[in-house]
C-alpha cells in the first residue's frame, strides 16, 4: 500500500505554516505538562534566536505554528532541534508518569527506541498577506472544529497565540506580530 508523506523543505529566513503530527495521531498532547514542553522549547529557540514565532496553536495531537528559522542550530535546522527535544522530554515524562502509554511510541529502529512525532512534517510558504491571514484563522480557530471542541471560542483556549493578536495579550513571550513582517 502506497502511503504518501508531506515532507516539506524550509528555507532559512522565510515565514512558514508549519505542522508537526504526534505519531499514529495519539492524542499524547491532551496532557499540559507535554503543552509546557512545546512552550518551553519555542521560548529556548526564541531566544537563541533561531526562530521568530508569530502564531501557534498545541492540539491534542499535532501542533500548528507560524514561524520563521533564522538560523542553523548548530547543523541542524531548529526545526529539527524542536522535534528532537521535545521528543526527548515526551520520553522523561512517560517514563516517570505513564509507562504503558509510552510503549505505544515503541519502534524497532537502530536510531531510537520510541517516535513521538511523525515524520512528515508539513510546511507551507507564506509568501502573501492573504494566505497569512488564511492560516491564522484557522490557526485560532482550529481548538472550535466539530471533532475537537476544545473551547466554546478562540479566546477561551489557552494553547494558542489567539489572545496576542486579539487583545495584544503576551502570555508567551516569544510571539512577534505577524503583520509587522508583510
Amino acid at each position: 500500500m502506497f502511503v504518501h508523506q508531506r515532507k516539506s523543505h524550509i528555507e532559512i529566513g522565510e515565514i512558514y505554516f508549519w505542522t508537526a503530527t504526534i505519531n499514529k495521531w495519539m492524542r499524547l498532547l491532551a496532557d499540559d505538562p507535554l503543552k509546557k514542553v512545546i512552550i518551553d522549547s519555542l521560548n529556548y529557540l526564541s531566544q537563541l534566536k533561531k526562530i521568530d514565532v508569530f502564531a501557534f496553536v498545541i492540539m491534542p495531537n499535532h501542533v500548528h505554528f507560524i514561524w520563521r528559522i533564522n538560523e542553523m542550530n548548530g547543523k541542524e535546522m531548529p526545526h529539527t532541534s524542536f522535534l528532537k527535544h521535545t521528543a526527548h522530554q515526551f520520553k522523561k515524562y512517560l517514563i516517570a508518569s505513564d509507562p504503558n502509554f509510552l510503549s505505544k511510541f515503541a519502534v524497532k529502529a537502530e536510531n531510537k527506541k520510541y517516535e513521538f512525532w511523525q515524520g512528515d512534517s508539513l510546511a507551507i510558504h507564506l509568501f502573501t498577506e492573504s494566505v497569512a491571514l488564511q492560516k491564522l484563522n484557522y490557526i485560532h480557530n482550529n481548538p472550535l472544529a466539530e471533532n475537537w471542541l476544545l473551547s466554546e471560542n478562540i479566546l477561551e483556549y489557552e494553547y494558542s497565540s489567539a489572545l496576542f493578536y486579539d487583545r495584544n495579550e503576551t502570555t508567551f513571550g516569544f510571539l512577534k506580530n505577524l503583520w509587522e513582517e508583510f
